[in-house]
């Protein structure tokens, strides 16, 4: 019965969806962290009857076909590029962007990545890096006896030394045609495919691009509400997807009794 295997179909995409608002959720304090949305498509269709063929008389054209669906498959897993607010730390090597534009960061085996997460600290040599060690692209490094970093909101990064500021170097925005053709890499980082198209470098505040908040980080753009009717209408899709089986297995139960 192809009752049954649609309605597996529809029970697979759900478990799925309920898997993306899982992590959604689970990253609702992630740093910079973006939301993600299951998109479906509906598969193959099988012809019962075919629309625009000759009646049998060859009078006129049968005006609408029958054709069935064989249920539901996952088309993508979208990730929504949209800004999260921003949330002041009063740490000064912390920085938000605010707009378009990703901080980019050599990866561990030297290439570059991107990543809205601007939680920086230093190195034991002064260099700028992430969280996770990672070196801050174009390379900065703060000098030991700096008494404070100031980054305005073009990226111009300067050290207090001895009272007076010194420039450090420019921190730098990459652009991309699509941001969501980016692979995620894990702990906040995404990388360069031929879905998103070359990085655009340029500088914080250009036509663009976004500009540099010093001192605050980007927050995730997560609702909580809005995931949760997202779990409430994937589960009632489950539950209604279950009881098609239910149904379809009773029918076929029917029809074996009536064999007997």
């Amino acid at each position: 019965m192809r009752a049954l295997a649609i309605a597996a179909t529809g029970m697979s995409a759900q478990q799925l969806n309920v898997e993306v608002v899982a992590n959604n959720i689970a990253n609702i304090n992630t740093t910079g962290f973006k939301r993600a949305r299951a998109e479906f498509t509906d598969l193959l269709y099988q012809v019962e009857r075919m629309q625009g063929v000759p009646t049998r008389g060859g009078e006129g054209m049968v005006p609408e076909g029958a054709q069935l669906g064989l249920g539901v498959r996952t088309a993508a897993i979208r990730n929504v590029h949209i800004q999260g607010t921003l949330n002041q730390t009063g740490n000064e090597l912390d920085v938000a962007v605010v707009g378009k534009g990703w901080l980019q960061v050599t990866g561990p085996g030297g290439e570059v990545l991107y990543t809205r997460d601007g939680a920086f600290n230093k190195s034991d040599t002064g260099q700028l890096v992430t969280l996770d060690g990672y070196a801050v692209e174009p390379a900065i490094t703060i000098p030991i006896d700096a008494t404070q970093v100031v980054i305005n909101e073009t990226g111009e990064v300067f050290a207090r030394v001895n009272g007076e500021l010194q420039n450090l170097g420019q921190l730098t925005l990459a652009s991309f045609a699509n941001d969501v053709g980016l692979a995620a890499q894990g702990g906040n980082l995404f990388a360069e495919t031929a879905a998103s198209g070359a990085p655009v470098v340029g500088v914080a505040g250009d036509p663009g691009y976004g500009t540099i908040r010093q001192a605050y980080l980007e927050d995730s753009n997560v609702d909580p509400v809005k995931e949760i009717s997202e779990l409430i209408s994937a589960q009632r899709a489950y539950e209604m997807n279950s009881k098609v089986i239910q149904a379809a297995d009773e029918m076929a139960s029917v029809v074996s009794k009536g064999l007997r």
